[in-house]
This record gives structure tokens, C-alpha cells and sequence, in this order.
């Protein structure tokens, strides 16, 4: 059994992976990072479709935040001032409008600083992450 979270999050997005060494440097959250394509999606419980739709994290239980409450627990993790936004995130209001917002830059991270020509489905413009 696992006994650290891990977070997984698309390695092919350009933007993505810029995002998480921000995460990694500055946030520095208490936990495994691995891109989806490199991880055994099986034995964490999550299927490629999602891991393709959003940042994910697993819990060392098996439970499975997606998106902005990924995102709120990369900032739990990480304890001090980061909690506090981390707690934040998870508030019933708040976690709907950052559903949203977090769904709003996953669409649209083919046009954010980062990209690549992977942060875009075959076919669109945007890509989910």
C-alpha cells in the first residue's frame, strides 16, 4: 500500500508540466508527481479518459480528487499558508466557482504560456487537463 498521495497530471501538456515545477518549487506538496503517461493508472484507480480530463489526486486510500480539488489538496498537503487557500477550495461555494475557473483554463491551456502542440485534442483547438 501506498503511503503518500500521488498527484498525476498530464506530461505531454507543455503548460501542465510548467505548472506542476511551480507547484514542485514553490508549493512543494507532500506527495508523489507522476504525468498519466507514466503512471500505472490501474493500480491508482483511474482510467486514462480522466487522467486525460483533469490533474488528479489519489490518496494513499484510493479516494480520487479531480481538478480544483486537486488543487485544494496540493495546497492541504503542503501545510502552512498554503492550507489556508487548500481549505478554501473546498467550501461548497467556493468549490463550484473554482470548478469552474479550473475548467475554463483546462479548455483553454492551448492558448496559455507553456504550450504545446499536446495540450490540444486532435481535430480542436483546446484540450481538457
Amino acid at each position: 500500500m501506498r503511503t503518500r498521495p500521488v498527484l498525476i497530471f498530464d506530461g505531454d501538456c507543455g503548460f501542465c508540466a510548467t505548472s506542476v515545477r511551480v507547484i514542485r518549487r514553490v508549493v512543494r506538496p507532500r506527495c508523489e508527481i507522476v504525468p498519466w503517461q507514466r503512471a500505472d493508472l490501474a493500480l491508482l484507480g483511474v482510467t486514462a479518459e480522466r487522467a486525460r480530463h483533469e490533474a488528479l489526486w489519489v490518496t494513499p486510500t484510493g479516494r480520487v480528487y479531480g481538478g480544483a480539488q486537486a488543487v485544494a489538496r496540493i495546497l492541504l498537503s503542503a501545510g502552512g499558508v498554503w492550507a489556508v487557500p487548500g481549505a478554501v477550495l473546498t467550501w461548497p461555494l467556493v468549490r463550484r466557482a473554482a470548478h469552474g475557473v479550473y475548467r475554463l483554463v483546462a479548455v483553454n491551456r492551448g492558448r496559455l504560456p507553456g504550450r504545446t502542440a499536446a495540450c490540444a485534442l486532435p481535430g480542436t483547438e483546446t484540450h481538457r487537463a
